[in-house]
């Protein structure tokens, strides 16, 4: 398996192709924009330059890395010849379902079809190509050329075939992976957005300010950053995509998102990639400065 395509340019794309291709592979990364692309491969090259910094790669493995990747607009044309697919767009299910129509007129029935989503049902979008069989989970977690976790997840008809082969594939590129089954969230975010929405609301009820409930999780617990610092760096609208997702599947209460979570993405404050959260990033990508609607 030497040949791979990446559908969707944004974050987690661009990290997951930057990964690839630095481990040798050929990567075919797609998107529907051309802007998207070339924001895309600026990152991985501003990514590189860091990595270059601080010596752990050459100037070689940074031209090598990037002469690796190559850019499409098209899926039916950037998927030619691959061994596997990685879907990583939005977290949105009508959207994603679309991607894996798509990719089954597309591709081979041989071809690996696997999606990054962080919480949608992997049968659900297996359910829509030939051979479900083929399709898995590989939930890379943010920065992708950095975290070395990968969450496998098997849908109900995944293969133990396929299961193996993407285990092993997750191996060589450094990585460990970790496989669960498929239910709601899975386990990263099955986990990780109830305490999330929970200092949510705990900001909500006024128990205590952002920087006092951040202090208390890193200080007291040993996070490496506060619930809501995470948030705002997650995407406060992918948080509560996961949410509803959850909220959706399980029927219980306690994955309701809270109500300021919902106001705040309405209102477009997304953290980190619209500039406001819960901290204000107009000056620096630090959670630094508290978000004035909370002073």
């Amino acid at each position: 398996m030497k040949n791979i395509a990446v559908i969707g340019a944004g974050t987690m794309g661009n990290g997951i192709a930057h990964t690839f291709a630095q481990s040798g592979f050929t990567v075919k990364l797609i998107d529907v924009s051309e802007k998207s692309l070339d924001k895309g491969m600026a990152t991985i090259a501003a990514n590189l330059d860091r990595m270059l910094a601080k010596g752990t790669i050459t100037e070689e493995d940074k031209a090598r890395t990037i002469t690796n990747i190559i850019t499409y607009t098209d899926i039916k044309d950037g998927v030619v010849g691959v061994d596997l697919v990685i879907e990583a767009a939005t977290e949105n299910v009508e959207l994603k379902l679309n991607i894996f129509k798509q990719l089954n007129d597309a591709c081979s029935h041989n071809t690996i079809l696997a999606t990054n989503t962080s919480s949608i049902s992997i049968t659900q979008i297996g359910a829509v190509v030939a051979h479900p069989e083929r399709v898995i989970g590989m939930h890379f977690m943010n920065p992708v050329p950095i975290m070395k976790l990968v969450e496998i997840i098997r849908g109900y008809t995944t293969s133990d075939e396929v299961t193996k082969t993407i285990m092993d594939l997750s191996e060589k590129l450094g990585k460990t992976p970790v496989e669960v089954n498929d239910y709601p969230g899975f386990v990263a975010n099955r986990i990780l957005m109830p305490m999330i929405n929970e200092a949510i609301e705990t900001l909500y009820n006024k128990v205590a300010g952002i920087y006092e409930i951040d202090t208390v999780m890193k200080l007291g617990m040993g996070h490496p950053m506060g619930p809501l610092q995470l948030a705002d760096f997650i995407g406060l609208d992918v948080c509560l995509a996961i949410l509803n997702v959850m909220y959706d599947g399980f029927k219980n209460p306690k994955y309701a998102p809270c109500p300021l979570l919902v106001n705040m993405v309405r209102a477009g404050k997304m953290g980190v990639k619209s500039g406001e959260g819960f901290y204000d990033y107009s000056e620096s990508k630090k959670a630094e400065k508290i978000s004035k609607q909370f002073i």
